[in-house]
């Protein structure tokens, strides 16, 4: 899978609430707690982003930042407690982009990490995740829990039209014109799309958090907040 960020600290507790203070902001990012992890998780996925804390239980936060500097250019940000200038001259110079100091506040760390994807390129507004739900618009994927769920062309492009418009109430004939590029598409059509979809991503399709009916009117993408 494809993440925006990859944490990588052993406070395991920190490193998921920041996780999952990401996650809300549509930051797809997944944590780590040991080197080791971290070098599993890349061989299986791909991340934007490392936060990296250089007090790790199994290796030194550097040591894992020089292995990784072997493979990977991607964005190494430093995250620790240590404030001396030599830890923070040693991190620059062996391939860190940054170095932040414990304690931080999660939101100027989601501003800088976003700042950070923006300059480099991030596909950060090319999909949707929110921990549980993951849809990539580039590789044109959607994962649930982690396991791929297969959607037809049309399905995805409903989806992903839905999606863009988030919290938007999107009228039939907006959904035929735009998706189907035909404003004679019939009701009937549409609906069996949207039940396949319900029953790829929602918890219960009979009871939609997703992708809510708003009767009379059309569809809305909630985000699973309703």
């Amino acid at each position: 899978m494809k993440y925006n960020v990859l944490i990588v600290d052993d406070e395991k507790l920190l490193a998921d609430s920041m996780a999952e203070y990401f996650n809300l902001f549509q930051v797809a990012t997944v944590a780590t707690y040991s080197a080791k992890e971290c070098l599993s998780f890349l061989e299986q996925n791909t991340t934007e982003l490392i936060l990296l804390d250089i007090n790790l239980e199994d290796e030194s936060g550097f040591e894992l930042c020089k292995e990784l500097r072997n493979k990977t250019s991607i964005p190494i940000l430093f995250i620790s407690a240590r404030t001396s200038d030599d830890d923070q001259l040693i991190a620059l110079n062996i391939g860190g982009d940054d170095y932040i100091q414990k304690p931080f506040s999660l939101s100027v760390l989601l501003a800088k990490v976003k700042a950070v994807l923006k300059r480099y390129g991030s596909k950060a507004d090319k999909g949707y995740f929110d921990g549980r739900l993951n849809v990539n618009f580039e590789s044109k994927q959607v994962f649930v829990n982690g396991k791929e769920k297969k959607l037809t062309v049309l399905e995805f492009k409903l989806l992903s039209y839905l999606i863009a418009n988030k919290g938007k109430v999107l009228s039939k004939e907006d959904l035929f014109e735009n998706v189907w590029k035909d404003k004679f598409t019939g009701d009937g059509t549409l609906n069996v799309h949207i039940r396949k979809i319900r029953e790829a991503i929602e918890i219960n399709p009979n009871q939609p958090k997703y992708i809510i009916t708003i009767w009379g009117d059309g569809y809305k993408f909630t985000g699973g907040k309703e």
